[in-house]
């Protein structure tokens, strides 16, 4: 195309040949940038028609990274995951002193500390076995550094991706230190300020400290038809989903390219690649010995495109805001 643009200049000075040829490649750059804006448009404009398979049966919320969830009735979803208030999903972070995430998959027992949240949804309260009741003043994280012990502004490394994250203060960090590590110091936990996301692995979708988006569901039966085929039954839990739906036949999702749950819309972006994690016994904090269900999963839910880890559910980003609730009806397109 250039070439014949050249050549249809005839005897031009090289000067404005020059310019031409600029302007050339300029119309062909924006006309190359504006296909790539109309097909990311499309890509993220929501079908008029859906199809009805559920129901929201269960809706979780993982205030802390690996730690036990919260369970919800209802959840506001915003770009960084479900919320209420400032009770949000994988907005803390256990870290080593460095500044590194620490994931149960080194420390299988963070998944028994547990926490729950004031009636505003302001304060968070932990409590783990043999460890006294720890009490965190999310609002005042959330306002930024202080005078007091914690809100020092920091960087963390999670999945290779630095953040911003607030450190939550020395007492805490020994509340940590001595269930995980047995010892004064070591571990610190951090907040996450941003009501967005920094990182760039899903892009807008890769949610606050999640491992891959801001949101994850998987369908009832899919659990269900594991547990045919394990000695040892497993729950939703395992699996740490924030939306449990009930209707649809087992591994259903793996065909939506979209969700709706009430009016809350939300794209497919990628399958949920499942990892040791599974193995851990969410009661318990104890890891299967024969690394169960994750070797039952490697049988029969590997998909070739993303190697050897099994798929069990879908990693969403949203694309509709709103609130949801359970029992709401739930849609696939």
């Amino acid at each position: 195309m250039l070439s014949k643009l050249v050549s249809d200049f005839g005897e031009l000075p090289v000067s404005q040949k020059a310019l031409l040829v600029a302007a050339g490649v300029g119309s062909i750059a924006l006309l190359s940038a504006g296909g790539y804006l109309v097909k990311k448009r499309i890509e993220n404009t929501p079908p008029k028609q859906w199809r009805k398979v559920g129901e929201l049966a269960e809706l979780y919320v993982y205030p802390i990274k690996s730690c036990a969830p919260v369970i919800m009735q209802q959840v506001d979803c915003a770009d960084i995951g479900p919320q209420r208030n400032f009770l949000r999903d994988r907005i803390f972070m256990v870290t080593n002193a460095s500044g590194a995430f620490v994931t149960a998959r080194m420390k299988p027992k963070m998944v028994l500390i547990q926490p729950r949240f004031d009636e505003r949804y302001e304060t968070m309260f932990l409590t783990a076995p043999g460890m006294p009741e720890l009490r965190v003043d999310v609002r005042n994280l959330a306002a930024g550094p202080s005078d007091t012990d914690g809100g020092d502004p920091v960087r963390s490394t999670v999945w290779g991706e630095s953040v911003p994250m607030v450190d939550c203060g020395n007492e805490v960090a020994r509340w940590f230190s001595r269930y995980l590590l047995d010892k004064e110091e070591g571990y610190r936990l951090r907040y996450y300020p941003l009501a967005y996301t920094s990182r760039q692995k899903n892009g807008s979708d890769t949610g606050a400290l999640q491992d891959e988006t801001s949101y994850m569901l998987f369908n009832e039966a899919s659990v269900t038809d594991l547990n045919r085929r394990l000695e040892n039954k497993v729950t939703v839990l395992q699996f740490r989903p924030n939306f449990v739906v009930r209707g649809p036949e087992a591994y259903a999702e793996d065909r939506w390219r979209w969700v709706r749950i009430g009016e809350v819309v939300f794209r497919y972006e990628i399958p949920c690649l499942r990892c040791v994690f599974t193995t851990i016994d969410p009661t318990s904090g104890v890891p299967h010995p024969d690394k169960e269900p994750l070797r039952t999963l490697k049988q029969y839910r590997q998909m070739p495109a993303y190697g050897e880890s099994p798929a069990l559910g879908i990693h969403l980003g949203l694309r509709h805001a709103g609130t949801i609730k359970l029992g709401d009806p739930v849609y696939f397109a």
